[in-house]
């Protein structure tokens, strides 16, 4: 499953750790460094939603900022019982 919110679209991107070492010089040291950097990807926050697509309640994966922006309707709770537990 790719890790891509099915409303913005908005999927990993590419970075990188940059490793340093020493002292930085406000701190009374001689400066930083880089001594290495290696590649590694950031990816956006997706929560499991229940929510109401095209009229059905569907769980959708959608990033938390959607969410926030109101781009997503929450399905409502429900509110029936089962006929078999009603006895």
């Amino acid at each position: 499953m790719a890790r891509i919110c099915e409303i913005t679209g908005k999927g990993p991107k590419k970075g990188n750790h940059i490793w340093r070492s020493g002292k930085a010089k406000k701190k009374g040291g001689i400066g930083t460094h880089v001594t290495a950097v290696t590649k590694r990807k950031f990816y956006p926050n997706l929560q499991r939603v229940k929510a109401i697509v095209d009229g059905e309640v569907k769980y959708v994966r959608v990033t938390a900022k959607a969410i926030k922006k109101g781009l997503v309707t929450k399905a409502p709770h429900r509110r029936w019982k089962k006929e078999g537990a009603a006895a």
